[in-house]
């Protein structure tokens, strides 16, 4: 049986957040090509041979904490976009609480320590396990309409 479904006028913030986490990306892609010219890590090398180079614990840091939001992304905008559509409002708070954190995780990272990328930047997980509930919670609804 088919469900019919209304996006609620608040699912913009929802939409907001995606794009600022779009740009966010956009932002740590950048700082990933600075490293590359700084460290002289040069294309299609993705991760710098510490045998090859002095800084290359340094240039891979930065290059793991883009790389592993890359890995984060589809879950996120997944469980953001869906659990978005019955709870808008908690799911754009807990998108832009994850961003923040991605940053600090990311900023933390590419200190060249990667134990750093967990002391602020660990709160997104807490961020994401929220939006999976959220996720879980609009699929549990679903499945009680056609059973009620």
């Amino acid at each position: 049986m088919a469900v019919t479904l209304e996006i609620p006028s608040e699912y913009g913030y929802v939409v907001v957040v995606l794009v600022l986490y779009m740009f966010f990306n956009l932002w740590m892609s950048f700082q990933v090509g600075k490293a590359r010219k700084k460290y002289k890590v040069f294309y299609p090398t993705l991760y710098a041979a510490e045998s090859e180079n002095k800084d290359a614990k340094l240039f891979n840091c930065v290059q793991r904490g883009h790389q592993n939001s890359l890995e984060m992304m589809p879950v996120f905008f997944a469980t953001l976009l869906v659990g978005g559509l019955q709870y808008p409002l908690i799911a754009a708070g807990l998108g832009a609480f994850y961003t923040v954190a991605r940053f600090f995780y990311f900023k933390g990272y590419s200190s060249g320590v990667p134990e750093n990328r967990l002391k602020i930047g660990g709160l997104n997980f807490l961020a994401l396990f929220g939006l999976k509930i959220l996720t879980a919670a609009f699929g549990i609804s679903l499945i009680l309409r056609e059973v009620l």
